[in-house]
């Protein structure tokens, strides 16, 4: 009779290994960042606030705590996972030397943002010459979603306020790059704001959009080849007119709240008007169509704006509005997209709901909170979840394939950066030997492979 021990065996824990690294598969952005030029570039537009006889680069102190975050981190203090691994993070600085130069960053206000966010447009711009036809602009357009996120805070800080759904916290806007459905998404904006900021305040999205252009390639930050895309909280007169504006000439897709003078041009569209709308593949999508609206409901718009509305049978469950219609949920969006059919144009506006992923991701690289204090240092807070959300999209872009490009930030940590490894020095260097029966082991070594290949920045 055999004495059972339970479904697991038992192993006897005791400290004091070497030679054994944790998080190695952290080596992807920590390679990402060095053939980017993400390290020298936020080492140069850090360097006015380097103290004389400082021992550690800001630059780098940035960027370590960017790297822990993209790790799963939400606080300063979780930089140390990274200290604790020399040979794969080098040198990395104190908690008190951190929280000092967060300080010093913050006094320098607008100024260091500027910097911060120019070295990294700097570096977007070289990402996406790297990336080639993978590129967000390799087939001639850019789409720029903007959104607002809701963060809660559970302690008084600066600048937290009741919001629009009954919590308590921030309510920044948010702006991401699309990938389209081959890739995902990176950021180009985070622009903090009080708990209680509006839904549809047409300044914020202005500001918004203006910092997301500033990050893209000068060619990009005007024209038709560039969208702005967003729900019904850009859809607001000066916003719409703002994209329009003689000399920007910006293409738009924009939702829209459905109005009175709306809901009785949709219940004045014949059958015959009625579109059905599409998927992505090319197929039907069943009990959805869309029609284009004009007459009074266009009026006091821009010029070659058209209004396009969807009708689609609600989920089970889900609950009518006042402004649907004989049982059909009523959506509406405005476009200066001319020359296309409108299930395609519904289609690309529907495709907005990939910006929810970018969120999501968001939520689960540092933004699940703002772990700081004053409103001067969160936004500190929200350049650093940016950089580390630009490392865990272009690294996917420029070493990952297939599906695994699509991977979610908690996926990529579970599955390639958890991954331990063996640290050996042989002939003067040092060489990580990664588990052989790891399944992904070869997923990695494959994307430094890539990594290795790209040229050297400069």
């Amino acid at each position: 009779m055999k004495k059972r021990i339970g479904s697991y065996p038992r192993v006897r824990v005791e400290g004091g290994g070497r030679g054994v690294v944790s998080q190695a598969g952290a080596v992807l952005l920590v390679e990402t960042a060095r053939k980017t030029g993400l390290d020298t570039a936020l080492s140069s537009a850090l360097a006015p606030w380097r103290k004389q006889r400082a021992v550690h680069d800001p630059g780098k102190v940035l960027l370590d705590v960017a790297l822990a975050v993209a790790l799963g981190g939400d606080c300063l203090a979780d930089v140390g996972m990274l200290r604790a691994e020399p040979a794969v993070f080098g040198p990395v600085a104190s908690d008190p030397t951190i929280s000092r130069l967060i300080d010093t960053l913050t006094r320098g206000g607008n100024r260091v943002l500027t910097a911060l966010r120019e070295a990294r447009a700097e570096v977007r711009e070289q990402v996406w010459k790297l990336a080639s036809q993978a590129a967000p602009d390799a087939d001639g357009q850019v789409i720029v979603d903007i959104d607002g996120v809701l963060v809660i805070a559970h302690s008084e800080k600066q600048d937290a306020a009741a919001t629009w759904k009954k919590t308590f916290g921030h309510h920044p806007l948010m702006g991401f790059v699309d990938h389209g459905r081959g890739g995902s998404g990176e950021p180009v904006v985070g622009l903090l704001r009080p708990g209680n900021a509006g839904s549809n305040t047409a300044a914020d999205h202005i500001e918004a959009t203006k910092l997301a252009l500033a990050q893209l390639p000068k060619r990009l930050r005007r024209g038709r080849q560039t969208l702005i895309r967003t729900d019904s909280g850009g859809g607001t007169h000066e916003f719409v007119a703002w994209l329009t504006r003689r000399g920007r000439w910006l293409s738009y897709s924009v939702g829209m709240t459905i109005t009175d003078t709306i809901h009785q041009a949709v219940l004045k569209v014949p059958a015959s008007a009625w579109t059905p709308a599409v998927e992505p593949d090319g197929d039907i999508r069943d009990g959805a169509w869309v029609a284009e609206l004009a007459g009074d409901c266009l009026t006091g718009w821009p010029n070659g704006l058209r209004l396009i509305v969807r009708k689609e049978r609600p989920h089970p469950g889900a609950q009518l509005r006042f402004t649907d219609a004989d049982g059909m949920r009523l959506t509406c969006f405005a476009t200066n997209t001319a020359g296309e059919a409108i299930a395609a144009l519904e289609l690309r506006h529907r495709q907005r709901a990939r910006a929810e992923d970018r969120i999501r991701a968001a939520r689960a690289t540092g933004l699940r909170n703002l772990s700081l204090h004053d409103a001067a240092q969160n936004q500190i807070w929200l350049e650093i979840v940016q950089i580390a959300l630009d490392l865990l999209a272009w690294m996917p872009l420029l070493a990952l394939n297939g599906t695994a490009r699509l991977w979610e930030p908690r996926r990529l940590r579970l599955r390639l950066f958890s991954t331990a490894a063996q640290l050996v020095t042989s002939g003067r260097r040092r060489y990580l030997r990664l588990s052989k029966h790891w399944p992904w082991t070869d997923v990695i070594t494959d994307a430094l492979d890539l990594l290795h290949a790209l040229p050297n920045p400069g």
